[in-house]
C-alpha cells in the first residue's frame, strides 16, 4: 500500500474508528460502562507511555545524532510548554463558557448546554488535526512506528469520546447527530495528517524534531491528563488492576517494537 494511502487510513483508523467504537459504550448498561471505561483509561495511559518512551523519543534521537541529541531534549521539553498552554486556554474556555452558564442559568441554560457542546467539538477538531501530525511523523520514520503510534492514539481516545458524546447528547443534540458530528471532526486527523506529509516532505531534516514533539504530546496526555484521573481510586484492588493494565499497555508497544526488530 502507498505510504500517504496508509498514512490517512489510519489517521482515520484514529480519528472516526475510535469516535464510532466509543458509543457502543452509551448503549450498554450504565453500570457495566462505569466498571470498564476506566479500564481503557489504565491501558491507554501504559499505551501512550510506551509509544513515547520505546518508540517515538529513541526514533527521533536516532534520526538526530548525537549532536542533534541536545536539540531532541529542547523539543521535548518545548512540546511539553505547548501542550500545557494548550490545556491552559481550553480550561480558561470552559471556564468562560460555566461562568456564563452560571450567570444566566434561569434564561439561557439550554443554549449555554448547546455552547458547550459546541465547545467540545471544536476542541475535538483541533486535537485530532494534531494526532494526524503524530501518525503522519511517525509514518514518515517507519511504518511499524507509524502503526504503533496509531494504536497509541485510538486507546486514548475511544475514554475520551465518550465524555464528548455525553456532553453533545446533554447539549442537546440527538444521539444520532452527535454521533455523526463525532465523526466527522475525526477527519480533522486526516487533515492534520496531510498536512505533515506536504510539509514534512519538504523539510526531512524536522523529522526527528517532529517525534520528539509527539512523544511530548503523548507523555503529557499520559502524565497530565490520564493518571490524575487513575489516582481518584486509591483501594488496593482497583490500584492494583490499574497497573496490571497501565503495564500490559507498556507491554503490548514493547512486544509491537521487538516484533519489528528495533
Amino acid at each position: 500500500m502507498p505510504l500517504l494511502l496508509l498514512i490517512v487510513a489510519c489517521a482515520a483508523l484514529g480519528g472516526i474508528v475510535s469516535a464510532a467504537f466509543a458509543v457502543v459504550f452509551l448503549w450498554v448498561p450504565e453500570r457495566l460502562a462505569s466498571r470498564v471505561l476506566p479500564h481503557f483509561v489504565s491501558f491507554a495511559t501504559g499505551a501512550l507511555l510506551g509509544a513515547a518512551l520505546l518508540g517515538l523519543l529513541p526514533e527521533a534521537l536516532a534520526g538526530a545524532g548525537l549532536a542533534g541529541a541536545h536539540a531532541i531534549g529542547a523539543t521535548l521539553l518545548a512540546g511539553l510548554g505547548v501542550f500545557f498552554v494548550i490545556e491552559k486556554l481550553v480550561l480558561w474556555w470552559h471556564a468562560g463558557d460555566h461562568a456564563a452558564h452560571d450567570h444566566g442559568a434561569h434564561g439561557h441554560g439550554a443554549s449555554r448546554d448547546r455552547a458547550s457542546g459546541v465547545l467540545v467539538l471544536v476542541g475535538d477538531s483541533i486535537h485530532n488535526a494534531l494526532d494526524g501530525v503524530l501518525i503522519a511523523a511517525a509514518f514518515m520514520t517507519d511504518r511499524t512506528l507509524g502503526l504503533v503510534t496509531t494504536f497509541a492514539v485510538a486507546a486514548h481516545e475511544i475514554p475520551h469520546r465518550v465524555g464528548d458524546f455525553a456532553v453533545l447528547v446533554h447539549g442537546g443534540f440527538t444521539r444520532s447527530r452527535a454521533l455523526a458530528l463525532n465523526l466527522a471532526t475525526g477527519l480533522a486527523a486526516v487533515f492534520g495528517a496531510l498536512a505533515a506529509w506536504y510539509g514534512l516532505q519538504r523539510t526531512l531534516g524536522l523529522l526527528p524534531y517532529a517525534l520528539a514533539f509527539a512523544a511530548a504530546g503523548f507523555l503529557y496526555i499520559a502524565v497530565a491528563g490520564l493518571i490524575p484521573g487513575l489516582h481518584r481510586r486509591a483501594d488496593p484492588r482497583t490500584s492494583a488492576i490499574q497497573v496490571m493494565l497501565v503495564g500490559l499497555g507498556i507491554a503490548v508497544i514493547a512486544v509491537a517494537e521487538r516484533l519489528a526488530g528495533r
